[in-house]
């Protein structure tokens, strides 16, 4: 399993991607960058693979199982990036994209045609950005991600509290979640929803694994 390098073909035709293609997945001067040009499908897949590599090992060490990888559904996806501020319009805290000094507090395009503002042409190193109250990094910018759920402009009527992820195998879009060195501020938001079809592969899409909890840490929180 691995990621359609022709991507950076495909978006940056005669320009900087031919170097991109060749060396952005092989070279270990990008072992701190995002994956991209995944498809949904491969995403997920790659979340069973991880899953059953996982459980192999801790079944050989005598440790128990644990729950199976996947990708986060939309809810569960918006959650992890307000990093526990309710309000917050990005995952930093604040409405703004620049910090006091005037430097961008993520990996985006704040103007038309500006992909160099932020000190990257494409994507960035993890890490470069400051995490979220959660500790995760890149909740906004550098690679946009996949989600579970299946694009629905009108998905909220048929979601509720414990059943948050809209499954629909008929519909071939699939949420996408915030936003990329290639888009504006507005796709960085917590709460702008976007969708790609699930067989596209782009070098601004990505993917991040996530797990189900199993219990809780305490019973102050109810």
């Amino acid at each position: 399993l691995l990621p359609d390098t022709t991507v950076w073909v495909k978006d940056f035709t005669h320009h900087m991607g031919d170097p991109m293609m060749v060396y952005y997945w092989s070279h270990p001067a990008f072992d701190d960058y995002p994956v991209v040009g995944v498809d949904w499908n491969a995403a997920r897949f790659f979340c069973k693979w991880r899953t059953q590599h996982l459980n192999e090992w801790r079944t050989s060490v005598g440790l128990f199982e644990m729950p199976a990888f996947r990708l986060p559904n939309e809810a569960e996806w918006e959650y992890a990036s307000r990093g526990g501020r309710d309000m917050a319009k990005y995952p930093w805290g604040n409405p703004y994209i620049r910090n006091t000094k005037g430097c961008l507090l993520a990996n985006f395009k704040p103007g038309r045609g500006n992909y160099f503002d932020d000190g990257f042409a494409y994507t960035s190193p993890v890490g470069t950005y400051f995490a979220n109250e959660y500790g995760l990094f890149d909740m906004a910018g550098n690679a946009a991600e996949w989600c579970e759920d299946a694009y629905n402009p009108a998905s909220m009527p048929v979601v509720w509290d414990l059943n948050p992820t809209y499954y629909d195998d008929r519909v071939n879009y699939k949420i996408v979640r915030g936003g990329s060195w290639k888009d504006i501020a507005y796709y960085l938001e917590t709460g702008t929803r976007a969708f790609e079809h699930r067989d596209s592969t782009r070098s601004s899409i990505g993917f991040r694994c996530s797990m189900t909890y199993i219990g809780r840490s305490s019973g102050y929180e109810f």
